[in-house]
This record gives C-alpha cells, sequence and structure tokens, in this order.
C-alpha cells in the first residue's frame, strides 16, 4: 500500500509535524503516566482504524515494559482484570473523546470518574492527549498511511 500523501517530507509537513512533535512532548511530560498514555493512545487508535499509530504505540509500549497479555486486552478492557481503575477511567474517556460524532459527547459520569483518578494538571495532559492522537490518527487515515514498518523511537 502507498501513502497518498508524504507527510514526512517537504517544509508545510516539516513546520506541522515539528509542533505535533512539541505538543506530543508537553503531554509526555506533564505527569501522566506514561503507561496509561499509551494505552489511550492504543484505545483511540483502534477505534479510528489507524494501523500505523497501533503499529507505533504498541510496540512502544512493549518496548517500555508494557505485557503482551494487557497489549492484547486493550480492545476489551471493560473485561480484562488487567487495568487499573485509574487506567479504565482513562480507557472511558479516551472512547467518550474519540467517539464525539456519535453525538453523545462526554457524559458528566465519565468525566468524574477521570476526575477521581487524576489530578487538574493530569486531566488536561489527558485531554491534550485523546485530542492531539486523535489528529494523528485521522492524518494518518485520510493519508493512508502504511502500517507494519514501525521501528521503536523511530521519530525520537
Amino acid at each position: 500500500m502507498e501513502a497518498r500523501l508524504n507527510v514526512f517530507a517537504g517544509p508545510l509537513s516539516g513546520k506541522l509535524m515539528k509542533h505535533f512533535a512539541m505538543a506530543g512532548k508537553v503531554v509526555t511530560e506533564s505527569g501522566l503516566p506514561m503507561t496509561t498514555q499509551e494505552l489511550v493512545k492504543i484505545r483511540a487508535s483502534q477505534i479510528n482504524g489507524c494501523g500505523f499509530c497501533l503499529d507505533m504505540h504498541t510496540k512502544e509500549a512493549a518496548a517500555a515494559g508494557e505485557t503482551a497479555q494487557r497489549l492484547h486486552m486493550v480492545a476489551a478492557w471493560r473485561e480484562a482484570k488487567v487495568f487499573t481503575e485509574a487506567e479504565r477511567a482513562a480507557l472511558e474517556l479516551a472512547e467518550q473523546g474519540t467517539r464525539l460524532a456519535d453525538g453523545a459527547g462526554v457524559p458528566d459520569d465519565v468525566w468524574e470518574n477521570a476526575a477521581k483518578h487524576y489530578d487538574e494538571e493530569q486531566l488536561l495532559a489527558l485531554v491534550s492527549l485523546i485530542a492531539l492522537i486523535n489528529a494523528f490518527n485521522r492524518l494518518n487515515v485520510l493519508t493512508q498511511q502504511p502500517a507494519g514498518d514501525y521501528v521503536v523511537g523511530q521519530f525520537g
């Protein structure tokens, strides 16, 4: 499969990716647990059908020590016993934030549950992460970026 556009070359893509990467770095350094960050990226990428991001974030999570069992269970997190209550709250917020087009928005109980586990700075980081991974997913799905050959650390 060939990508429709090369989003990694050219002056506009360089500027765009630089700013996306900077936003991602802010979230990475926010204090939101890295495990939670990767789980959220994986779940949003599953929902959006973004193979490129799914490949990247499952490999990054595995390289950081995430277990194969937990990675395999992300899509069925509600039934899985391997996630903490805080991770479950983040995954639910990620799902609701990713599925905004379904028309329900983010229900108050979902927000309140996340707020039990994360302080305001972490909530802002979590919301920003959800927005950012959805932007990356859409960029990659729209341009049909091929998946499967990501190398851990490829983007720094």
